[in-house]
């Protein structure tokens, strides 16, 4: 029994000796310790309640997608500063919930351009809430100057993305992709899509590595066929 139902009770046998036969004295005593236990009582009454536990928030999964799904977003979104943007360049980001695998990445960066402004701009897309990475969401980048001869710059027709980076993983697998991997199953896997104007072709560029530059094997698939065209590393 907890003290606050045993000070009920003792109210309750006071509250029945003030009614039998005592002298004086006994009855002021009776009714100081009844006046005290009706005090206590109202003091367990009032108690406050005890809070309830709250879970901490659980941190929200990354969102994995291939280059293409990223790219419709960031269109509509360049088409928005202008409505004459084209694409020249969409790559992915590693992060460390993104390895690449399977031709999808958790930040997509793609560059527009504009003939009538002569103005670049880059658009990126994150479903990752890791460190360094952008919010999640679409966020625009800085404006720069655009020149057509630029090779590095060359925009090219939304339709010819046929070939979605997952399908080009599965081509880039088939031509020393999966051997690597079998050796180092946590190389980094990047993907680079962008014109060729040497031969007037939209190319994939499966990138085994941290980066272009330090790559283990670069595999290079035709962005419109899906067709393997070279390995360049």
């Amino acid at each position: 029994m907890n003290l606050c139902a045993l000070l009920v009770e003792s109210m309750a046998a006071l509250t029945v000796a003030k009614f039998l036969p005592t002298d004086g004295a006994m009855k002021q005593l009776l009714m100081a310790l009844l006046a005290l236990a009706l005090l206590t009582v109202v003091g367990c009454s009032s108690q406050p309640a005890t809070p309830a536990q709250t879970e901490k928030p659980q941190p929200k999964p990354a969102d994995l997608e291939t280059g293409r799904y990223a790219f419709q977003k960031l269109y509509i979104a360049a088409r928005g500063w202008e409505r004459d943007s084209q694409p020249f360049r969409l790559e992915s980001q590693p992060t460390p919930d993104s390895k690449g695998k399977d031709g999808k990445s958790a930040v997509w960066r793609a560059s527009f351009a504009s003939p009538a402004s002569r103005g670049v701009k880059p658009y990126v897309w994150s479903g990752t809430d890791a460190p360094d990475a952008p919010s999640r969401g679409i966020s625009p980048g800085n404006e720069d100057s655009y020149s057509p001869t630029n090779a590095s710059t060359q925009i090219f027709d939304i339709g010819f993305l046929k070939i979605d980076s997952d399908k080009a993983f599965e081509t880039a697998q088939q031509h020393g992709g999966d051997k690597l991997l079998e050796k180092a199953p946590d190389t980094p896997i990047l993907y680079v899509l962008d014109w060729n104007h040497a031969t007037n072709v939209l190319v994939w560029h499966v990138i085994y590595g941290a980066s272009r530059d330090d790559a283990k094997l670069i595999v290079d698939v035709n962005g419109t066929t899906g067709e393997f065209v070279r390995v360049e590393k």
